[in-house]
Formats: structure tokens, C-alpha cells, sequence
């Protein structure tokens, strides 16, 4: 399964590539909103793995404009925002999950096969 993990952070990609390479995961990363925007368009993904901030924009930004292309696909938040008003932003973009940073790490996993396994996903076409 190939994970799209757009992070600004290039600390947290690395960590979440190894946490999810290791699950048999391919996790394809980038650092900003455009080129995680472009590389949505450009591949066949199972699943999207968004932060919130971003020098070019914010998460829910992002997240709006790949349901532009792409209504299915799963979308789920890690990010060290907890305000409701964070998650209400990412949930009203888009998104089917929100877990918060670094105490969700291990809940990702899980939520990517729940929301792939609900039927919630279909690659998105290049």
C-alpha cells in the first residue's frame, strides 16, 4: 500500500517512513503543499498522511484541494494541534482522522487499515 506523508518536518518523514516501511508500507514523502499536491495528482495513493502547518499553507488547505481530484481516498491528520477548532478545520476539509502528535503514533496504523478496509479508499488516478 503507498501512503502519501506530507510534513514539513523532514525528522517526522523520516520517522514515519521507517515506523510504516516497516509494516510494509511504502510511504512517499514531501515537504510542502504544492509538492505534496502535485505528487497527489501525479500517483496512485491508498491513503493521505497530512501535518497542519506548512510554509506554503495549512493541512486543511491542502487537504480541500486533493478532494478537488480525489473524493475517496482516505485523509488522516497527524499533527501536534489539539484544539478542537484544528480538528473541526481538518475534519470540514476532507479528512476521516485526526490524531495528535507524537501520542497517536501507534494509532496510525491502525486507522490507515480501518479506513482502508471500510471501503473508504480506491487509489486516486494519475
Amino acid at each position: 500500500m503507498r501512503i502519501l506523508y506530507v510534513e514539513e518536518h523532514t525528522e517526522s518523514c523520516e520517522l514515519l517512513t521507517l515506523w510504516l516501511g516497516g509494516s510494509g508500507y511504502e510511504v512517499v514523502p514531501a515537504n510542502t503543499i504544492s509538492e505534496g499536491l502535485n505528487l497527489a495528482r501525479s500517483g496512485a495513493f491508498d491513503a493521505y498522511l497530512l501535518s497542519s502547518w506548512f510554509a506554503d499553507g495549512t493541512g486543511p488547505e491542502l487537504c480541500q484541494a486533493i478532494r478537488v481530484f480525489d473524493s475517496s481516498t482516505p485523509i488522516i491528520f497527524y499533527s501536534a494541534l489539539t484544539r478542537d477548532r484544528d480538528q473541526e478545520a481538518a475534519m470540514s476539509a476532507g479528512a476521516q482522522a485526526y490524531l495528535i502528535k507524537p501520542d497517536d503514533l501507534e494509532k496510525i496504523e491502525p486507522t490507515i487499515k480501518h479506513l482502508i478496509g471500510s471501503g473508504h479508499a480506491k487509489c486516486s488516478s494519475p
